[in-house]
C-alpha cells in the first residue's frame, strides 16, 4: 500500500476528489458534511488499475485547522496538491506549500480541480501560477492533471498519473524499529482502545509489545489486533494506514501526537539542535513557537545560533533522531515559519562560557544524514546502543569509521583513548617514583582518574596501554619486582629463612630490619615472602618443603609431632598447618590430628 495526503486551500475540492476516486466518504463528522468544510483528518482508500492499493489522508484546508492539516501530511510520503482551477492559488495554498517544503516531500501530483468551471486558458494560467509557487519544493516537477470530480472528467488520467508516481517512490524499510505517530484514538465496544496512524517503516505483528511515548509517562502496551483498510491482518508492513487494538490502555491515555515505538530502540528527547531548511531566518523567528513532527504538535523555545542553526527546547519529550524533519509554526499568526532538520537529538549541556560557540561550530558542520565519527568525537565515548537509538548505526556488526575504536559496547574516539592511556601511564609512573611499595592503582581509582563512563572500560584501557593487572590493581609492567629501600632488608630475611625455613622472625626482629606491614605486603605481591596469620612470615617455598617432611610422618599426626619434625614453635606451626589445610594438602581430623591428603 501507499499513503497519499491531500493538500490545498479550503474549498478547493480535496474531499470531493477523494470521494470520487474511492467511493468513500472521507468526512467523518456530521458537522463536516453539513457545512461542506473538512475540519479534521479523513481517511479513504482504493485500488488503482495496476493493482496498487492506495490510502488517502484528507486534510482540512482552513487556516484555523492548520495543526490538523500538519498532523495528516506529516507522516505521509506522497502528496496530492489540489488547486481550484476557477479560483487559482489562495492564501492557504501558500501555507500548505510551505508545509510540503518543510517536510521535504518529493513525490506527488498537482491536481487542478473544478476544471469544469474554468476555461482551458484559465486552467493553463492556474497551472503556470502553481508551478511558480511550488518551484521551491519537491513538487516543482510533479505531474499535473486537470479534473472535475463532479463530472468525472480527468479522473482516469489522474489515476494513471498517480499510479506512475507511486511506482517511482522508493521502497520503504520493512525491517527494523517501528515509530507510529498516532492520529486517532477511540474505543470500540467489545474491543477496547483502537489507535490509527500511518506506518512509514518497520513491520507490525499481532502480539507485538510497543512503548507508548506521549503526554504521560512512557508505558508498554500490547497489540491485541491489527487492521488495515477495515480488514484484519496478522502483520502489516509499510507504507500503510493501520489500526491497532491495544490491550490494557484506556483510549483517554492515548492522544494524537503520541507515538508507538519499538521498546528501547528510540531516544526520547526534549532538547534538539536543528538546521533551517526553509522559511524565515532564525534571527527573525520568535522565541516561543510550535513544532510539528509526525502527528505531534509541541510548544517550544527557540534559541538561535546564527541565521540557520538553533537550539530547541520542547515542552515534552518526543522520539526523534538525526535527520527528522520539523515544521515550525508561529502560534500567534497560525502561519508556517519554515522547516528544519534535526542535527543533534542529544545536545550537550551548555555550562561554561564558550560552550555555546563550540557547540554551534560543530552543529554547522554536522550532516543530517548522520555523522558517526563526529558524534563519537564530540562525546569521547558513546555506547553502541545509543548510536543505534539515534539512527546512526544499524545491522548486526556495524563497522566503526576511521578514528573510532570499539571497546566492548562502547565506541571511543581514538585520540580520547590515547589520552586515557597516556594519563594512566603517567599517573602510575608518578606513583612508582613517589611510593615504590604501592601495589598500583585500584580499578576504581583508575576509573575516577580518567573519568570513565563505565568501569568495564578500565580493562580495555589497561590492555591498550600495555599495563599489568593483578589482584584488582593496575601497575607498570616490570614494576612488580621493585621494593625500593626495602630490598636489602627483604634479601636479609630471605637469607635467614633459607638457612632456617620454619624459624619465622619475631616482631622485634622484623622491626629491627625496618620491615613493616607495607614492606612485607609489597614483598608478598612480588612473590618474595609468604605471610600467614598472627604475623608469621616465611618463604613462599615453605609450604611445599613442609609437605615433604610431614608426608614422612606416621599418619595421622599430631600438631606436636608436626612442630617437632619441622623444628619450629607452636606460634609458627599452627598458622602453617592451617594454610596447608586451606590449600587442601592436609586434612584436619579433629582438634589434635591431621593427615596428609594423598
Amino acid at each position: 500500500m501507499h499513503v497519499v495526503a491531500t493538500a490545498g486551500h479550503v474549498d478547493s475540492g480535496k474531499s470531493t476528489l477523494v470521494r470520487a476516486l474511492t467511493g468513500m466518504e472521507p468526512d467523518r463528522w456530521e458537522e463536516e458534511r453539513r457545512r461542506g468544510l473538512t475540519i479534521d483528518l479523513g481517511y479513504a482508500w482504493t485500488t488503482l488499475a495496476s493493482g496498487q492499493e492506495v490510502a488517502f489522508v484528507d486534510v482540512p484546508g482552513h487556516e484555523r485547522f492548520l495543526g490538523n492539516m500538519l498532523a495528516g501530511i506529516g507522516p505521509a510520503p506522497v502528496v496530492c496538491f489540489v488547486v481550484a482551477a476557477d479560483e487559482g492559488w489562495q492564501a492557504q495554498s501558500g501555507d500548505h506549500r510551505d508545509a510540503v517544503a518543510a517536510l521535504g516531500i518529493e513525490h506527488g501530483v498537482v491536481v487542478l480541480s473544478r476544471a469544469d468551471r474554468a476555461s482551458a486558458q484559465r486552467v493553463a494560467e492556474v497551472l503556470a501560477q502553481a508551478r511558480r509557487e511550488l518551484a521551491g519544493t519537491g513538487l516543482r516537477d510533479a505531474p499535473a492533471v486537470a479534473v472535475s470530480a463532479t463530472e468525472g472528467t480527468g479522473l482516469a488520467e489522474f489515476r494513471d498519473t498517480l499510479d506512475a508516481v507511486l511506482a517511482g517512490v522508493p521502497d520503504p524499510i520493512t525491517s527494523g524499529r517501528v515509530r507510529l505517530w498516532v492520529d486517532r484514538s477511540f474505543t470500540i465496544t467489545g474491543s477496547g482502545t483502537v489507535v490509527t496512524g500511518t506506518l512509514g517503516a518497520g513491520t507490525l505483528v499481532q502480539g507485538d509489545v510497543l512503548q507508548l511515548v506521549g503526554h504521560g509517562d512512557p508505558r508498554r502496551v500490547a497489540v491485541r489486533g491489527l487492521e488495515s483498510r477495515d480488514s484484519a491482518y496478522p502483520s502489516v508492513g509499510p507504507v500503510s494506514r493501520v489500526a491497532l487494538n491495544l490491550r490494557d490502555v484506556p483510549a483517554a491515555d492515548v492522544r494524537r501526537g503520541d507515538a508507538l515505538v519499538t521498546p528501547d530502540a528510540w531516544p526520547s528527547t526534549g532538547l534538539l539542535g536543528i538546521r533551517r531548511t526553509t522559511g524565515a531566518l532564525y534571527t527573525e523567528v520568535p522565541e516561543r513557537i510550535v513544532v510539528h513532527v509526525g502527528t505531534a504538535s509541541v510548544a517550544a523555545r527557540l534559541r538561535p545560533f546564527g541565521t540557520d542553526h538553533a537550539r530547541l527546547v520542547l515542552e515534552r519529550h518526543l522520539p526523534l533522531v538525526l535527520g527528522d524533519r520539523l515544521v515550525l509554526r508561529d502560534p500567534g499568526s497560525r502561519s508556517v515559519l519554515g522547516g528544519a532538520r534535526v542535527l543533534d537529538a542529544d545536545p550537550p549541556v551548555l555550562r561554561r562560557r564558550g560552550d555555546g560557540a563550540r557547540w554551534a561550530e560543530r552543529l554547522a558542520s554536522m550532516d543530517p544524514a548522520g555523522d558517526v565519527a563526529g558524534e563519537v568525537a564530540s562525546r569521547g565515548a558513546v555506547q553502541e546502543q545509543h548510536l543505534r537509538r539515534l539512527g546512526l548505526v544499524a545491522g548486526k556488526d556495524p563497522a566503526p569509521p576511521q578514528g573510532v575504536r570499539v571497546l566492548g559496547e562502547w565506541w571511543v574516539h581514538a585520540p580520547v583513548l590515547e589520552a586515557w592511556q597516556q594519563r594512566l601511564r603517567a599517573a602510575l609512573e608518578a606513583l612508582a617514583e613517589r611510593d615504590p611499595l604501592a601495589p598500583g592503582l585500584s580499578m576504581g581509582a583508575v576509573r575516577d582518574l580518567l573519568a570513565l563512563p563505565d568501569k568495564r572500560l578500565v580493562a580495555h584501557v589497561v590492555r591498550g596501554a600495555g599495563l599489568d593487572q593483578e589482584g584488582g590493581h593496575i601497575r607498570l609492567p616490570g614494576a612488580h619486582g621493585s621494593l625500593g629501600a626495602a630490598e636489602s632488608a627483604i634479601a636479609e630475611l630471605e637469607r635467614r629463612l633459607t638457612a632456617s625455613p620454619f624459624q619465622a622472625p619475631e616482631a622485634d626482629e622484623l622491626a629491627a630490619l625496618r620491615l613493616g606491614a607495607r614492606e612485607l605486603a609489597a614483598a608478598e605481591r612480588v612473590g618474595r615472602v609468604l605471610r600467614l596469620r598472627d604475623g608469621v612470615v616465611l618463604l613462599p617455598s615453605a609450604p611445599a618443603l613442609a609437605m615433604r617432611i610431614l608426608a614422612g610422618l606416621e599418619q595421622p599426626f599430631t600438631t606436636s609431632q608436626a612442630r617437632q619434625s619441622l623444628g619450629t614453635t607452636r606460634r609458627v606451626a599452627i598458622p602453617l598447618l592451617e594454610h596447608l589445610d586451606s590449600r587442601g594438602w592436609t586434612h584436619r581430623l579433629d582438634a589434635g590430628h591431621r593427615t596428609v591428603v594423598r
